[in-house]
């Protein structure tokens, strides 16, 4: 696909969050006409004035059909991005339910081309070497609601366009930084918590970082070059845990954490922050789940996006720069 899409109609799922705030900010600056679909109750703190704002639920057939009338292209990047919630179900409905079913009105409406935002969470971590996409990881050995659903969701996808010539091209974000991070996320919220000094520890693992703005030019490039079926990573760099934190303390002016903690010692604080979750109101910081998950280094190889779509990515400590002048100026992080 070449330049001739700038300026098609593309309908962005999910653009009052992180990843979908993103990629409408990238699909502005390519002069494309935007609609952009949110829920009644999303945030509007990432939408511009000149959207054409369609509102409704992915579970709602008939204000998804509404929203893909007329659309010559689909970026689905809404998700449910939780690894914790008092009914998991919700998690599975959402991510699995809702993206069947926007790919069954896309196909009726005639889409030409659609990107899927699917996750390095449909990977098989733990080997010698970085993750790629020919390791998928089964549904049955993903850990917790979140895993299971995008893993079900990507499967969904790629059955849809061997059976149903659904025109999507799956890209997997690895783990992004930067502003615009209004919920936030498990990893914005660990970059508020270090930054305001309440990590003085850390367990031994790892992640792919990547700015929120390359993900979206990622996607971009996948729109414009990617092979329909296929997945590709949209990654950065692999960085353990503790140097996250240290360059968070060395930005913010703080001394940097030096307690490492056995993971097993912290499962019994997730216990009891996760029940007493379900009592209260704001969501456990540790989850059971994240700690299953930080056995393993979560470390991604990319060099599939960067050789097929010229996928190109920035140091990671721009996205950290980011995310915190932005936090700053939203009044996050004081």
């Amino acid at each position: 696909m070449t330049s001739e899409a700038d300026g098609a109609l593309a309908l962005v799922t999910g653009a009052s969050g992180f990843v979908g705030s993103a990629i409408a900010a990238a699909l502005r600056a390519s002069n494309h006409r935007l609609r952009v679909f949110v829920r009644p109750s999303s945030p509007r703190t990432n939408l511009d004035p000149s959207d054409i704002v369609f509102e409704g639920d992915l579970r709602h057939r008939n204000s998804l059909a509404a929203a893909l009338k007329g659309a010559r292209f689909l970026f689905h990047a809404a998700a449910d991005y939780r690894l914790w919630a008092r009914d998991p179900a919700e998690i599975m409905r959402s991510n699995v339910e809702g993206t069947r079913f926007i790919m069954e009105e896309a196909l009726r409406a005639g889409v030409e081309r659609i990107v899927y935002t699917s996750s390095v969470a449909t990977l098989q971590v733990g080997g010698d070497a970085p993750a790629t996409e020919s390791s998928p990881l089964s549904q049955e050995s993903a850990i917790g609601a979140y895993k299971q659903s995008k893993v079900a969701a990507e499967r969904l996808v790629e059955a849809m366009v061997a059976r149903d010539g659904l025109p999507a091209v799956i890209v997997n974000p690895s783990t992004p930084l930067g502003p615009r991070d209004v919920k936030p996320t498990p990893t914005g919220r660990i970059i508020l918590e270090a930054a305001s000094g309440r990590m003085p520890g850390f367990v031994d693992t790892g992640l792919n970082l990547v700015h929120v703005d390359d993900v979206a030019a990622g996607h971009l490039a996948a729109l414009r070059h990617g092979k329909v079926g296929e997945r590709y990573i949209l990654g950065g760099e692999n960085v353990i845990l503790a140097d996250m934190l240290a360059e968070i303390a060395r930005m913010v002016g703080r001394r940097r954490p030096s307690l490492r903690i056995p993971r097993m010692m912290i499962f019994p604080i997730a216990y009891a922050a996760e029940l007493l979750a379900r009592f209260g109101g704001r969501d456990p910081f540790v989850t059971v789940d994240g700690l299953r998950m930080a056995r393993h280094r979560m470390f991604f190889d990319d060099s599939k996006a960067r050789r097929e779509l010229g996928y190109t990515s920035r140091p990671y400590q721009e996205g950290l720069c980011d995310a915190i002048a932005w936090f700053r100026a939203q009044g996050y992080l004081r």
